[in-house]
């Protein structure tokens, strides 16, 4: 019998992504501004998504059935000071390390309106296959931000 590999994972943040700040949606206020059309196209991708957000598991509670989605895993953090600081001095994300860390050796692409440079660095630097897209949190995700990670989730 042929061993089946895991899937790629998808790290998902919520406010920027799924929740965009502006331009399109001005004046809006909060679950008003979620596209349900992230639904179908979250399912179809080829991938493990689970949560990378502040809302923890309130987005099963409140995101999650808007969009048609079952309850996803949650990521979450240790509570390292010390390694917070180290992180916050160089300019890192608090999620950078953590995310790595919890994607082990698996592939991941992580969806965040907050993405730096350093980020990208240290992943490079930390992990073997990872696609960090950042997304302009006045538009949130776009189509082409799914044709993006499409692409790339299916040639992992």
């Amino acid at each position: 019998m042929p061993v089946v590999a895991a899937l790629p994972i998808l790290f998902l943040d919520v406010d920027g992504p799924l929740l965009p700040f502006g331009d399109g949606v001005p004046g809006t206020p909060g679950l008003a501004r979620l596209d349900p059309t992230h639904g179908p196209w979250l399912t179809a991708l080829p991938c493990e998504l689970i949560w990378a957000t502040t809302w923890m598991d309130e987005a099963n509670t409140h995101i999650a059935p808007l969009l048609g989605l079952p309850a996803l895993p949650v990521a979450t953090w240790p509570d390292d000071p010390a390694t917070e600081d180290a992180d916050a001095r160089q300019g890192l994300h608090w999620k950078t390390r953590g995310l790595v860390a919890l994607a082990g050796t698996r592939p991941f692409a992580w969806v965040d309106d907050e993405i730096s440079e350093k980020d990208r660095a240290w992943v490079t630097e930390h992990h073997h296959k990872a696609l960090l897209l950042k997304v302009d949190p006045r538009h949130g995700l776009t189509d082409a931000g799914y044709l993006e990670l499409d692409a790339w989730l299916r040639a992992t």
